[in-house]
């Protein structure tokens, strides 16, 4: 038997460029992946810096008209409108302070208040949600127009009122043993 090492061949010129070729796709492909990241990472805080503007802003003229806003407000139940032959909807909303803890309250409020600014909303195609009601928090998207209406593309509806426990602290009651 020989003890001998065997000799290792050295890789070829051609194995060279080709390891060569796989780190650099590697390479590219790493640095498309950053990129793609970064990009989306820039977009989604600079596009999403705010959530939404208030009413009182909108009607400010801060925003130039027909820019695609999202905006919020309280609806107002008696000025919902729904036609569902042609699925158009329309329905009033009231400025509401967004700086309250308490969101049905600031609701109430701003229903209530017949100063707070209000912005009448049209929507096409539309079929009625099951959370447009009195005193629900709309926040849309859509675009102020020359006309002085507000056309809505999507509608989301918070309604505190139908989360609430309509009896507070039974549940409490009952768990310690108290009827």
């Amino acid at each position: 038997m020989d003890w001998t090492k065997e000799s290792i061949q050295q890789p070829t010129a051609k194995l060279k460029a080709q390891g060569n070729r796989e780190r650099i796709k590697f390479a590219v492909g790493g640095l498309l992946l950053v990129s793609a990241v970064a990009f989306l990472l820039v977009s989604g805080t600079l596009g999403g810096v705010r959530f939404f503007i208030t009413i009182d802003e909108l009607l400010s003229g801060a925003h130039p008209v027909g820019e695609t806003v999202r905006i919020t407000g309280a609806v107002i139940g008696e000025s919902i409108q729904y036609d569902p032959q042609t699925l158009d909807l329309s329905f009033t909303i009231a400025h509401m302070s967004v700086d309250t803890p308490d969101l049905a309250r600031a609701l109430h409020e701003a229903v209530l208040d017949p100063n707070a600014p209000r912005l009448t909303v049209y929507m096409t195609n539309q079929v009625k949600p099951d959370l447009l009601r009195n005193e629900a928090q709309a926040i849309l998207t859509g675009s102020l127009q020359a006309d002085g209406r507000f056309y809505g593309d999507s509608v989301l509806l918070k309604c505190p009122s139908r989360f609430d426990d309509p009896h507070p602290g039974e549940a409490v009651l009952a768990a310690e043993g108290n009827p």
